[in-house]
């Protein structure tokens, strides 16, 4: 039978995604669930994380399988939302058994969106347990929805000039090994297509322009930071890249490594001071298959890019009183 859509991490054997969304307060969590067995890794590159469990995967490091990760919003306060996902898995007997004690293993990472909707409204441990709830293995939705729900880009002059965020996935098959991105983009850069190298989403010229302003171009004529933006971790794109091969825990903090690039050529500035820039990598091990670590690196940095542009595509704009977040298909519609 012929596929329709194009493939999302829920295509990587035996994952399955669930979101909780809050269009009141505009933000939200998503978890990605894990099957027996799944090795996981971490690369942060962002200057101002909002983390939890990834030291645990380190590869120096004792415990080789993740049974979740947690993506959310809410600034750190959003980290939260894991024990509700851990409440899930224990109740399932999925984690860590230590005599008659179960412990789930769920990294997470969170965005900032606070400034968005209603900050003091923030995803807890219910809407954790919520997104577990709703986790399915088919194609994820898009746009605002779970963690992605608060996302905005193009900070780097000032909240007044962004546009609208959101959540992308995407996904690539090469043989039977498939490799997957889920991505919450909430960058302080702009998104670039790598295809054509054209600004997609990002920092207007006015806050009622929809016309765009390349922000790398006005920074090397000296336009300088946003002052409320000296302030860290206002910002940050998050995610998770996995595949159904079969992984060590140094091979998969490899592929987080490196889908790292992915970010590169999807978001311009990235990494910065003060993004707290995060991508885990998971390793199913649903496939019996020789593994091709160059190729697995490249499949990892291309869904990456991909999902990134899919998050910003798929997005709605917000508008909350005065002010508007327009989206990629505001700046498209015809004028009237």
């Amino acid at each position: 039978m012929q596929r329709d859509q194009p493939l999302t991490l829920c295509d990587v054997s035996g994952l399955s995604v669930g979101h909780h969304t809050d269009l009141a307060a505009y933000t939200g969590c998503t978890v990605v669930l894990c099957p027996p067995g799944t090795v996981g890794g971490v690369d942060v590159r962002g200057a101002a994380p909002g983390t939890r469990e990834t030291d645990l995967l380190d590869p120096i490091n004792t415990v080789p399988f993740v049974n979740a990760v947690l993506l959310s919003g809410g600034s750190a306060f959003g980290l939260d939302a894991a024990s509700g996902v851990m409440r899930w898995l224990e109740e399932r007997g999925r984690g860590v058994q230590i005599q008659e004690f179960c412990v789930p293993i769920v990294p997470g990472a969170v965005i900032f969106d606070l400034l968005l909707g209603q900050g003091h409204v923030r995803p807890q441990s219910h809407d954790g347990y919520a997104a577990c709830q709703a986790a399915q293995s088919i194609t994820t939705v898009q746009g605002n929805v779970g963690a992605g729900t608060g996302a905005t880009v193009g900070k780097v002059f000032g909240g007044e000039l962004a546009m609208k965020g959101g959540l992308g996935s995407a996904a690539l098959r090469v043989g039977n090994l498939t490799v997957g991105a889920l991505v919450v983009c909430n960058a302080l850069g702009d998104v670039i297509d790598p295809q054509n190298g054209q600004i997609v989403a990002g920092a207007r010229k006015t806050p009622h322009a929809l016309e765009l302003l390349d922000t790398h171009a006005e920074q090397l004529k000296g336009r300088v930071t946003a002052p409320l933006l000296t302030q860290p971790g206002l910002n940050t794109t998050i995610g998770v890249v996995a595949t159904d091969a079969q992984l060590s825990k140094v091979q998969a903090k490899r592929l987080a490594q490196v889908a790292h690039d992915g970010l590169a050529r999807s978001i311009r500035p990235v990494h910065t001071p003060l993004d707290g820039d995060t991508l885990f990598a998971l390793a199913t091990g649903q496939v019996e298959a020789e593994v091709d670590m160059m190729l697995l690196s490249s499949l990892a940095a291309e869904v990456t890019a991909m999902a990134v542009l899919n998050a910003v595509r798929a997005a709605s704009g917000v508008r909350l009183g005065e002010r508007f977040w327009p989206s990629v298909n505001d700046l498209q519609a015809p004028s009237r």
